[in-house]
């Protein structure tokens, strides 16, 4: 089904577009914009393509039941998202401080969609249709499947499947089950019986007719026991393959989540079609005069030229969602979205970005990935190159070049992130070469996120020495294109394993190269990742064995204020870490002093009070 529109969003859209019943309503705690990199847009567009009249509501008012009926009883069923981040996230700080604006609202209001919104609307829904088949999906339903640990209650919280009460979930990327799943509803089948999907999980009070499963901890174990919650983590983190995962069951109460392994990732072909499928690329006109969407204005001059990360950090969740298998466009399909935004009104000859999770990540790690999956035991770029790895630009280098030449693009710029590591082991210069020369806007953000050698092991990162190594490479060609170009290095503190010490050192690497990052990360425990087991339980579930955990608020401050030690304002948080630490070396007036002893930063402070 051709639709050059916008979905529905009211029955007066349907009388518009003769539609008297829509089969599925999607319910999404984003405002509603027709763009490939919102997923509810692509969700929706995928069934229109398939057949399915989709109608779309978005953040309903969850204190009023009528807000979920103003498109009428779907045909087939609900789909219901939190939208592109998981609502927590979306709403608050790792300090646990309410956020003060919504990306994903209109004129970027905070407040407009619940906490724990998948639920939230779930549970809205079964007020009025008792018995309409719900389906969740996105990131939030994705990374909450199993008995999770939650950093907000600071508990173990069930499967959201059971919270929520849906009948079923879809984990993942989703365009492959949604239209299996709308085919099987189609064809009269109740949902309960639509068991075997890839991708999908569902609840059954038994497991004998699963095929080998894997059961994990019951929730009443892992909610309890941290050895535990480990122990089902690791079994988790191992099976997120779709060649050689299995299914997974983990038993709440006197019932069972059921995981089916998941499900491949898009070949390329279908990728391509995926984004073709006649988006407006824009925010519905309603919202124009509310203030527009701000998450809009940096992915409308973008291209998602890639899913999947094989890098693997124990801090992204990426594995756990979108996988290990990287599945990439054609060159075809990318140049003619880059035609497409050459034609948009806000564009001024600057292409955003042209990539993914790791922009740089083009094809599958190795040839092996494909027939037998994503090692289990064993990383690809952690702690060192896999040997099969293979490293390669130059797909990526063409299609660069390519987009340049399109016309009206005047600069292609390189901003989801450029994985250093396997960029050094490129036998080959000449990405690193054009990188310089062409994508790169007088900064280049990269992700080193620490320095000491046990905080980069906890999190799956490569050495400070290799990292070091990159920032000499990226000076020596930019001296040699004479272009004045700097690093940006994402840095994070508190991670599982950083100890003060841990932040001291990265405070002295700081020191060494004259470099002060304005913002610093705080670790952020979100559902689905190994360093939030590793934060929950003290154990990191690849070894079994003990991490230290830096978890009061006055320790995570400290380690904080250490990377900003220049900044005034962290001088009592810094000179508490130092005594601490026995670091007294570093307070005085020396070159490798951080900060000044306490009776010289007085006086200095009473001259400029004199002076003002």
């Amino acid at each position: 089904m051709i639709l050059n529109d916008f979905l529905p969003i009211n029955r007066e859209d349907l009388k518009r577009l003769e539609w008297d019943v829509v089969d599925f309503v999607l319910v999404s705690g984003d405002a509603y914009v027709d763009h490939p990199s919102f997923g509810p847009a692509v969700i929706a567009r995928v069934l229109l393509d398939a057949g399915y009249k989709v109608g779309i509501i978005a953040q309903p008012d969850w204190n009023d039941p009528s807000s979920i009926s103003v498109l009428g009883e779907p045909r087939l069923g609900f789909l219901v998202t939190s939208g592109n981040m998981d609502s927590m996230v979306n709403h608050y700080y790792v300090s646990k401080k309410r956020r003060t604006t919504d990306a994903f609202t209109p004129g970027g209001v905070i407040g407009k969609r619940p906490d724990r919104a998948t639920i939230v609307y779930t549970n809205l829904i079964r007020k009025t249709y008792k018995h309409k088949p719900i389906i969740l999906g996105g990131i939030e339903a994705s990374l909450r499947r199993f008995a999770h640990y939650d950093y907000w209650d600071n508990k173990v919280r069930r499967s959201i499947l059971f919270d929520s009460d849906a009948d079923m979930l879809v984990f993942g990327m989703g365009e492959n089950q949604i239209t299996e799943i709308a085919d099987y509803l189609n064809s009269g089948i109740d949902i309960a019986h639509i068991i075997h999907i890839p991708g999908t999980c569902y609840v059954t009070d038994n497991v004998d007719h699963v095929d080998r499963p894997l059961e994990i901890d019951a929730f009443e174990t892992v909610s309890t026991d941290k050895l535990a919650y480990a122990r089902s983590f690791k079994i988790l983190y191992d099976e997120q393959d779709p060649i050689r995962g299995r299914s997974i069951v983990q038993r709440h109460k006197d019932r069972y989540l059921v995981q089916n392994p998941p499900t491949m990732p898009l070949e390329r072909e279908r990728l391509d079609w995926v984004f073709n499928l006649g988006y407006m690329r824009e925010i519905h006109p309603s919202y124009v005069s509310l203030g527009g969407i701000p998450a809009i204005q940096e992915v409308k001059l973008s291209i998602i030229s890639e899913r999947g990360c094989f890098g693997n950090c124990s801090f992204c969740a990426l594995a756990f969602h979108q996988g290990r298998i990287i599945s990439s466009r054609s060159h075809e399909s990318i140049l003619q979205e880059a035609e497409a935004i050459t034609h948009d009104s806000d564009f001024k000859g600057y292409i955003n970005d042209v990539g993914g999770p790791t922009a740089n990540f083009r094809n599958p790690a190795c040839k092996k990935q494909l027939k037998y999956g994503a090692c289990k035991n064993k990383q690809c770029l952690y702690p060192e190159p896999c040997e099969h790895l293979i490293v390669d630009h130059s797909d990526y280098l063409e299609l660069l070049q390519k987009i340049r030449q399109v016309e009206r693009v005047k600069k292609v710029f390189i901003r989801s992130g450029i994985r250093y590591d396997y960029l050094m082991h490129d036998q080959s210069n000449e990405f690193f070469y054009e990188l310089c020369e062409h994508h790169v806007s007088g900064q280049l953000k990269v992700a080193p996120e620490h320095i000491d050698e046990t905080v980069l092991d906890y999190m799956g990162k490569p050495s400070g020495k290799l990292y070091g190594e990159f920032v000499e490479a990226f000076n020596v060609i930019n001296k040699e294109i004479d272009k004045d170009q700097y690093i940006i290095p994402y840095l994070m503190s508190s991670h599982p394993g950083s100890t003060i010490a841990s932040a001291i050192r990265l405070a002295e690497y700081l020191r060494d190269i004259n470099y002060t990052p304005e913002q610093v990360q705080d670790f952020y425990p979100t559902p689905g990742t190994l360093s939030t087991c590793m934060y929950h339980t003290g154990i990191d579930p690849r070894t079994m064995k003990s991490v230290y955990i830096p978890k009061t608020p006055k320790e995570k401050a400290m380690q904080r204020a250490l990377l900003q030690f220049k900044n005034p304002k962290n001088y009592d948080l810094v000179y508490e870490a130092l005594i601490l630490a026995g670091r007294n070396d570093l307070i005085g007036t020396n070159q490798k002093a951080l900060i000044r002893p306490k009776t010289e930063k007085k006086i200095k402070n009473n001259k400029t009070q004199k002076r003002r």
